[in-house]
């Protein structure tokens, strides 16, 4: 059983999909947790209300982490909240925006899907890292960040997704060098790298029912992958007993990529 009592934790987009399960199975394992989301409100306020039912404390905050403001405003508030202290940090938001092949994509849509998933981890991270590092002093641990890349860094993703796969893969290097960088700090920086997870708006939206059957098919385990799935790993990640482990990327797909 992961212990998490008592630790202080962000979960960007955490109102929905992944980030809904990473945030309610931090607060079971004992964390305190801000929900920030970017338009799905009730959403994010449904994961505060199910936080505070495992008996822990759990804001929602908006923000649009294309918007340095904003991000402002949101480590603003998770210091508030936290008295000026966080233990945690998952950059889960993200988004494909659309499917493109070269021949469509716009310089305007190719520059929103690298921001939204690149540059956001980088806002996000740099306007909480006095938090995270007021969090590792005086003998702690060590303040945890978590980045969400994706399989499409490995193999390219599918159709029209260039831009996407492109962005994780700079995700999951960012990784590498922040971990190097933050070590001093004693801040560990590791990614999550999620394969085919099937029940998410994500897939919802970007994939049809052919297609996401006919890749199950192509799982060694032979199923999709469910949020929970993605959430357990994570958990690992910022408990103690990956005290040891930085600047590593884990893969969640059923053996669908394997290094």
């Amino acid at each position: 059983m992961i212990d998490l009592e008592g630790k202080k934790a962000l979960v960007t987009g955490g109102g929905t999909g992944i980030g809904r399960s990473i945030a309610l199975g931090l607060a079971e394992a004992g964390a305190d947790v801000v929900v920030h989301y970017g338009k799905n409100r009730e959403g994010a306020e449904e994961v505060v209300r199910l936080i505070e039912e495992f008996s822990r404390k759990g804001r929602a905050v908006q923000g649009d982490v294309l918007k340095s403001d904003d991000i402002e405003t949101l480590a603003a508030e998770t210091a508030a909240f936290f008295n000026g202290e966080l233990d945690i940090l998952v950059n889960n938001a993200g988004h494909m925006v659309q499917r493109a092949t070269i021949e469509e994509m716009s310089e305007e849509l190719w520059h929103r899907v690298i921001d939204v998933n690149v540059t956001s981890t980088f806002l996000v991270t740099k306007a909480v890292l006095p938090l995270l590092k007021a969090a590792s002093k005086d003998g702690k641990l060590g303040g945890k960040v978590v980045n969400m890349t994706s399989v499409a860094a490995h193999n390219g993703g599918g159709p029209g997704a260039s831009a996407y796969a492109a962005s994780k893969a700079a995700v999951l290097t960012y990784s590498k060098a922040l971990a190097k960088e933050l070590a001093p700090s004693r801040i560990t920086v590791n990614a999550v790298s999620p394969g085919f997870i099937g029940n998410t708006p994500f897939h919802n939206t970007f994939s049809t029912a052919e297609g996401r059957t006919n890749t199950v098919k192509t799982i060694p385990l032979q199923r999709g992958g469910e949020p929970e799935d993605v959430a357990g790993a994570v958990l690992y990640l910022v408990s103690d007993l990956a005290g040891f482990l930085t600047g590593e990327t884990i893969e969640i797909n059923g053996g669908m990529y394997m290094r």
